[in-house]
């Protein structure tokens, strides 16, 4: 149980839907699911990723799901508190599996310099509260040949040679998100913002980026608490990013 309500999460497992936020959404809208409460699938027709794009995944090979929060004590503007949260979740659990698994700014999951997971964060806004968020995960787990034009896509069976019961990391992710979730609604907001920023791909060191004026270098300098990315040139002076803004060069 996550906050007061006395239902359990409900845990539904479809072979196929257009998109798992979607059934979620749809579920919700019908009748208010458990907070908690996870849709996952066996494939996708049109699995969605950040900002319309696309998310491949090889039917009944690969970890897609969403859950939903009711996060209505939380103020919208402290809603990147859910993206880091869910972050620290997946990384968490794949990093019983294997080591050099970061986040990279938002709350994408790499392995080195591959991707192995994206997320795609939905929060409805009410005044000045968030009264649902609808949040989906697609881990690559057993694929092991991507088709799609996504540049530099992962599985955790290409980095370790080994096969992995879906339903079981499903069960370890959910274990460590609802604990995280308790963190946040006990305003732990600063020890969450802390194991986020130790979390970080590229959190040390100059690495290549580029924005509307062109390629630079630069260091992460923080992660302010609305999400935005703060940059550091060589020079000492600083950029800030909203999402999309900027992006990693390899």
């Amino acid at each position: 149980m996550l906050t007061n309500n006395t239902e359990s999460p409900q845990i539904i497992h479809l072979q196929e839907v257009i998109s798992t936020n979607t059934s979620l959404r749809e579920r919700v809208g019908r009748r208010e699911l458990p907070e908690g409460s996870v849709v996952w699938a066996d494939g996708q027709t049109a699995g969605r990723g950040q900002m319309g794009n696309s998310w491949e995944s090889e039917w009944g090979k690969n970890l897609t799901f969403s859950t939903v929060l009711y996060p209505d004590v939380l103020p919208a503007n402290k809603q990147f508190l859910i993206s880091q949260i869910t972050a620290l979740s997946v990384q968490e659990s794949l990093l019983q599996y294997s080591d050099d698994i970061t986040v990279k700014w938002p709350n994408d999951i790499y392995w080195q310099d591959k991707k192995i997971c994206g997320m795609l964060i939905e929060n409805d806004i009410a005044g000045r509260g968030i009264y649902c968020s609808i949040i989906g995960v697609g881990i690559n787990l057993n694929q092991e040949l991507f088709t799609g034009n996504a540049p530099n896509p992962v599985s955790l069976k290409q980095i370790t040679g080994q096969e992995y019961d879906r339903e079981a990391i499903l069960d370890q992710f959910l274990s460590r998100f609802y604990h995280y979730y308790l963190l946040l609604l006990q305003e732990e907001e600063a020890e969450i913002r802390r194991l986020y920023a130790r979390a970080l791909y590229r959190k040390e060191g100059f690495h290549p980026y580029e924005d509307a004026s062109g390629r630079f270098e630069a260091m992460i300098a923080s992660v302010e608490p609305t999400g935005h990315l703060l940059l550091q040139l060589r020079d000492g002076s600083t950029r800030k990013y909203a999402f999309k803004e900027v992006s990693f060069l390899f």
